[in-house]
């Protein structure tokens, strides 16, 4: 697609934007993967629609607020990449617009504030626990609440785990074969602790000594993905002092939108100071199904029962990370174990950060789409690699009615591991 952008006036990151215009060819590869053209089967709610509007608001061809509420309405999945044929970073372009565009936009009352709160509660467990709290005690009265908070109130869990103190270091079991540094995240500290546990007792049980540095913060992928490029950047510069104070292997993640942003960190920081710390960072962080696969592991015990197992593919490991196979070869080395696949792997499940949040009905129909899948399995367990989309799915199923359990990959490990230990 030909193009006029002016590359100058657009920051650090105008050749990225330019380059993704330039190299979609409109082919519509990208169509049956995109899961608003899906659901909605708009042109201008597709990968290559949105491209388009984006190229004519840079241009000065349109107006932005013609263009918005198509861009808002993308996900930011990256589906569109995994099956795009001409090599389009949909990526590159759409979170630089979306930084763009929340400086020039106008926006409702109402949106500025929720999502204000959002970006003030969420990245911080302390805050977020208590609006959790505070989410609970005014369920009973939701009917009363505008769509986005009926939305929240929906997704809170039945209970609050109680919080789980961060070791600052777990050894390594037997011989040390690596030194790793650990993000703890902020939501899946609030509403699954367990997930952060099974990662570091796996880890140590395969020989890695696991480090959780203190001063680190969110990733900030809720303000990136949001537009709020700089807040994005103040956290992300905690965690490049944090994670590059120490010499480590590697930098773990057990969240697929967390490790997708620290691998964004030199697009964050193009043409900032910080942008070759911020590359030598992104080139460490792994995810845990990503690293544990690299390394090998030790023989897993045999499950007590048989279990068979729907894996899901949560979007920001596979179409932003490209992490699909690792955490399958995991699971398929636990005995008693059955891997299934479901139809449309391909296909978000809706949760995708705050989209659920902000634009509930679209996120339920994704979500109740990808649970049906999911149960046409016949599985006895789900296992995926994101907290937002065990939350999503563990959400439509409890809807439906459905107590079939919603795993992390890196707990199935555990559980299995802790099957021989009497755990």
């Amino acid at each position: 697609m030909k193009h006029n952008i002016p590359i100058a006036d657009l920051g650090p990151n105008g050749k990225d934007m330019a380059n993704a215009v330039e190299a979609c060819v409109h082919c519509g590869f990208c169509l049956p993967t995109c899961p608003t053209y899906v659901t909605m089967g708009e042109e201008m709610d597709s990968p290559r629609g949105r491209i388009f509007l984006m190229k004519e608001v840079l241009e000065d061809a349109i107006d932005l607020e013609e263009a918005q509420p198509y861009i808002d309405n993308c996900l930011g999945c990256l589906a569109c990449v995994t099956s795009c044929p001409s090599g389009v970073q949909y990526g590159d372009l759409l979170t630089p617009f979306r930084a763009i565009s929340e400086k020039r936009r106008k926006q409702p009352i109402m949106r500025r504030a929720f999502r204000g709160m959002l970006l003030r509660s969420l990245p911080y467990p302390s805050r977020f626990r208590f609006l959790m709290v505070l989410g609970r005690l005014g369920k009973p009265f939701s009917g009363l609440l505008p769509a986005s908070l009926r939305a929240s109130l929906e997704l809170l869990p039945k209970s609050i785990p109680r919080a789980l103190a961060l070791p600052e270091k777990v050894p390594a079991r037997g011989k040390r074969r690596a030194r790793v540094a650990l993000l703890a995240g902020c939501a899946q500290q609030v509403v699954a602790p367990q997930i952060n546990q099974a990662t570091w007792r796996v880890l140590s049980r395969n020989g890695v000594e696991v480090v959780i540095p203190r001063g680190q913060a969110c990733c900030g992928a809720l303000a990136l993905h949001t537009g709020a490029a700089e807040e994005a950047r103040k956290t992300a510069r905690l965690n490049l002092k944090a994670f590059l104070s120490q010499d480590f292997d590697a930098v773990i993640t057990n969240a697929a939108g967390c490790g997708s942003c620290m691998k964004e960190y030199p697009l964050i920081f193009e043409g900032e100071a910080e942008h070759e710390v911020a590359a030598e960072l992104a080139g460490k962080v792994r995810d845990v199904s990503e690293f544990l696969s690299e390394i090998g592991i030790e023989a897993v015990p045999e499950l007590p029962e048989p279990l068979t197992v729907a894996y899901h593919d949560a979007c920001h490991l596979a179409h932003a990370q490209g992490v699909r196979l690792p955490p399958r070869e995991l699971l398929k080395k636990i005995p008693n174990l059955t891997l299934v696949e479901p139809a449309e792997w391909e296909l978000c499940c809706g949760s995708a950060g705050t989209y659920n949040l902000e634009h509930p009905e679209t996120a339920r129909e994704l979500g109740e789409r990808k649970v049906g899948t999911l149960l046409a399995t016949k599985a006895d367990a789900v296992a995926s690699g994101n907290i937002g989309c065990i939350m999503q799915i563990k959400g439509h199923l409890s809807r439906r009615g459905e107590e079939l359990p919603v795993y992390h990959t890196v707990e199935l490990l555990d559980m299995a591991y802790g099957s021989s230990d009497g755990g």
